[in-house]
């Protein structure tokens, strides 16, 4: 098999990974859906809508003819709190492969990327389909295709997005994709070495960076856009000592490689960074390549994983190092909840080998909060989300009752809060503001300065930027509460 095919059939391979550890004290933690193929199955990354519900995308799975997918070509899908299960949409391969990450608009749709599909053909990485796609839908369901990937000769227009996308600021959206582009990689099955990619809300696609192995190669992580403005990711490998890489690029693509991997320090960053509030970016380093494009648990004499923290100049503390008794292989990447901790998963390792989840401060005080147990769930591939109500929200890609992966929660007593999207603008620009029981809200304020608003529902507030308003927390009075962002709101 190639480097890039995807990992459908591999993904028991943690079994391999023997482990015994001593848990935290009990968590509430719950099982909420066990997805049974029919309406998706390898689920990946959730994020909270508008309408308060839980959207993510899976892998495979759905009810969409298999157009060049082998088998079904994956869903997105919305669950509400409380565990009641919906199909979005299901892919046919024509409008994409397998799904991999999504982020509501400010528009109110949804974006995202397929790793594989659309109409381009992918067959010198080793695919039987396309190349991926970049995709919109409406929270009813309505896809629309708005690039194909692999349009240009050679793909140097990039191929396999793998990582999602961001919007930024300037409202259009960011990504990557983990091969193509006009940089060569030496050893590369196909083209090469990925890009850094902008597209508009109606799918005008501008290649911002292609790499070329010295700066980095194969980028499946998302980015992240910092307060300065300037875009941060991970390179899987490449760089000074082919381990992998963290870059910062600004919107115009000039890229600065921030730190190269060496295997004493991690190796393999698969996932993206998030900034802190205390500005500083955190990570995850796998320690292992993906093997035949799926994760791995056995191995690999350099170690079974680490968490970073680096500095937007560049200068990189290792925070942990897994053991396998407290996780190994962790895959995706970190949640900064209200709490000030830093929230993530490994793929494996713990008392059963199945993953954990697992708190770790800032300082590097880690905590693991549960460990998986094939029945809740096995193999977590995506970081926890922190809803409005406090609670955390995650998937596992395989376990559960049918062994197609879940939708869990847990809670640890964190309290209630707002979320602003977008988390920065300039006087007059339009907000939403995300919560729960928002009904009745009586003032809206951007860092002490009062702003018109408009309740939309009991989750959604409708508001613009005050003339006067400052950097910093925004606030909503509602009958029961004050509920404060997690994050401030940058006003340029």
């Amino acid at each position: 098999m190639t480097r890039f095919r995807r990992w459908r059939t591999i993904i028991l391979l943690c079994a391999v990974c023997p482990a015994a550890a001593t848990m935290s004290p009990a968590q509430t933690f719950k099982t909420l859906v066990s997805l049974d193929y029919t309406d998706g199955a390898y689920p990946f990354a959730l994020i909270q809508g508008t309408d308060g519900n839980f959207y993510g995308p899976t892998d495979k799975g759905g009810t969409g003819p298999n157009n060049g997918c082998n088998v079904s070509c994956g869903t997105i899908f919305k669950v509400t709190a409380a565990g009641t299960l919906a199909t979005v949409v299901s892919f046919n391969g024509t409008d994409g492969n397998g799904p991999s990450g999504i982020v509501q608009a400010t528009n109110g749709s949804l974006y995202g990327t397929t790793s594989y599909g659309g109409v381009n053909d992918c067959t010198s990485y080793g695919s039987t389909g396309a190349c991926g796609t970049v995709f919109k839908t409406t929270l009813g369901g309505t896809l629309t295709t708005l690039y194909s990937f692999c349009a240009q000769n050679n793909c140097t227009d990039g191929a396999i997005p793998w990582g999602g996308l961001i919007q930024g600021s300037d409202g259009n959206f960011y990504g990557t994709t983990a091969a193509g582009g006009a940089g060569g990689c030496t050893g590369d099955i196909g083209p090469g070495c990925g890009t850094v990619f902008k597209i508009t809300p109606t799918g005008t696609l501008t290649t911002v960076h292609s790499f070329n192995s010295t700066d980095g190669a194969y980028p499946y992580g998302a980015l992240v856009q910092a307060a300065n403005g300037n875009f941060y990711g991970t390179t899987s490998e490449g760089g000074a000592s082919g381990y992998g890489t963290v870059f910062v690029i600004t919107p115009t693509g000039k890229l600065t490689t921030l730190h190269s991997f060496d295997s004493s320090d991690g190796a393999y960053p698969y996932s993206g960074v998030v900034q802190a509030a205390n500005g500083n970016l955190y990570g995850t380093t796998s320690e292992l390549a993906l093997l035949d494009g799926g994760p791995s648990c056995g191995g690999s004499g350099v170690g079974f994983g680490t968490v970073f923290q680096i500095t937007p100049g560049g200068t990189l503390t290792t925070l942990h190092s897994f053991d396998q008794t407290d996780g190994a292989s962790p895959y995706a990447g970190l949640m900064q909840a209200t709490d000030g901790n830093l929230y993530g998963v490994t793929a494996c390792g713990g008392t059963n080998g199945d993953g954990t989840l697992f708190k770790i401060t800032t300082g590097g005080a880690l905590t693991t909060l549960h460990t998986f147990a094939k029945t809740d769930g096995a193999l977590p591939y995506a970081p926890p989300m922190q809803a409005t109500n406090g609670t955390l929200y995650g998937t596992t890609v395989v376990g559960g009752s049918d062994g197609d992966g879940t939708v869990f929660s847990l809670a640890v007593g964190l309290g209630p809060f707002v979320e602003t999207r977008p988390t920065s603008g300039k006087v007059g620009a339009t907000v939403i503001i995300l919560g729960t029981n928002l009904t009745g809200a009586t003032s809206v304020t951007f860092n002490g300065t009062t702003a018109a608003f408009t309740v939309i529902s009991k989750s959604e507030i409708k508001t613009t930027v005050p003339s006067g308003a400052t950097s910093g927390k925004v606030k909503v009075i509602t009958p029961s509460r004050t509920l404060v962002s997690n994050v401030n709101f940058r006003v340029p």
